[in-house]
């Protein structure tokens, strides 16, 4: 067996992806060790079947892990997961905005906390199944020795199977971290990847994908139901005729269209009336209330040096979304005062085309091509 003299830590779910990732590391000679991690136990107040952390997939971990001939350790994230990802999820979705806790959990829990316990492990890399690739200023930099040239540099390219990237996920990812990653499935298409997994033996191999958020199942309408203190109200059209009644302003988005719960339709959600507790709808699903040609956006994180504005780039604005042309201005460039630019904390993104349902609490990554340049949140 080869041995390149370095340890690896590999977060392996269960899945086809992990698993081949920890496979194809371990074939290169890395010295490899899995880590399940368990995000809370089904007791107190449960918010959901947490299928990512189940009992049956840390078997099939297990199960991989033995084939490979790797040590798995099981890390309790419970506690932090629940309070981050969870409960801030209900409680933006609370005050009307559209959170991503993909993006989330991969900041504080999967590259924060898990990049944190690498150390306990005295090893040189955390290694995922996630679809992207990292490219390298040497690109044997990271393969062989991180530290053979000085402040090497790291950016963040989008898969090879553009269909599976991930990259949008992880744009709050900075150098000192992006040092100790990798990304073994990165420049493979998902077919490939299942066809690694019959090659090593694998019993995963034919395994679904998970399509939903972990915690909230199929439905978010049913999950925020049940979860949330929601007070109903009047449905109106733009004329202000009432329709109907809502069951709770968070149970919507801007543009959507399914579970309003009006007949005669099809109806369109196209604005919030937050005060009076209104949810405005429509039969135009091309409405000027759901497009917008510009946005705030805070939060920001640079994968390398902060850019000099105007930037022309362009951004994506949901996991499934096409990345559009767009120019980000700095506040002093758009003419804001300091209160409307949340004192210059604020980057304003602007689009040559309307762009549909864009809502408070998305993520908006900018992209150079297939490069993640950064992102940061929609405000």
């Amino acid at each position: 067996m080869k041995d390149n003299g370095k340890k690896v830590v590999v977060a392996m779910s269960g899945g086809v992806d992990s698993s081949v990732a920890a496979a194809l590391l371990k074939e290169q000679g890395y010295d490899v060790i899995g880590i399940f991690m368990q995000f809370w136990f089904p007791t107190g107040k449960i918010y959901g079947e947490n299928r990512c952390c189940s009992l049956e997939s840390f078997n099939e971990a297990k199960q991989v892990a033995d084939i490979l001939d790797i040590p798995l350790h099981k890390l309790n994230f419970g506690v932090p997961f629940k309070k981050i990802i969870v409960d801030e999820f209900l409680k933006e979705y609370g005050r009307g905005k559209t959170p991503n806790p993909c993006v989330a959990c991969n900041k504080f829990i999967k590259f924060d906390l898990l990049l944190k316990a690498r150390t306990i492990f005295d090893a040189d890399y955390l290694a995922t199944g996630h679809y992207i690739r990292l490219l390298a200023e040497n690109p044997k930099s990271q393969i062989l020795n991180p530290k053979q040239i000085q402040n090497p540099k790291f950016k963040i390219i989008r898969a090879k199977d553009k269909n599976k990237d991930q990259s949008y996920f992880l744009y709050n990812l900075g150098q000192s971290q992006l040092k100790h990653l990798l990304f073994p499935i990165g420049d493979y298409e998902k077919s490939e990847v299942r066809e690694l997994a019959k090659k090593f033996k694998l019993p995963v191999h034919d395994k679904k994908d998970s399509q939903e958020i972990c915690f909230v199942g199929e439905s978010h309408y049913d999950f925020l139901k049940k979860y949330l203190k929601l007070k109903p109200g009047k449905i109106i059209d733009e004329s202000g005729k009432a329709l109907g009644e809502h069951g709770g302003l968070p149970l919507y988005t801007l543009g959507q269209r399914s579970n309003i719960g009006l007949s005669g339709g099809p109806w369109y959600v196209c604005g919030f009336d937050r005060e009076k507790n209104l949810l405005i709808v429509t039969k135009n699903q091309n409405n000027s209330a759901i497009y917008q040609k510009e946005f705030f956006c805070h939060k920001i994180n640079w994968i390398g040096k902060k850019p000099k504005f105007p930037l022309k780039c362009k951004v994506q604005i949901r996991y499934h979304g096409r990345a559009v042309n767009c120019i980000i201005l700095s506040p002093c460039q758009r003419g804001t005062t300091a209160k409307q630019s949340g004192g210059g904390r604020f980057l304003t993104v602007k689009f040559k085309k309307s762009q549909r349902a864009i809502m408070p609490g998305q993520s908006a990554v900018f992209y150079n091509g297939d490069e993640v340049l950064g992102g940061g949140v929609i405000r």
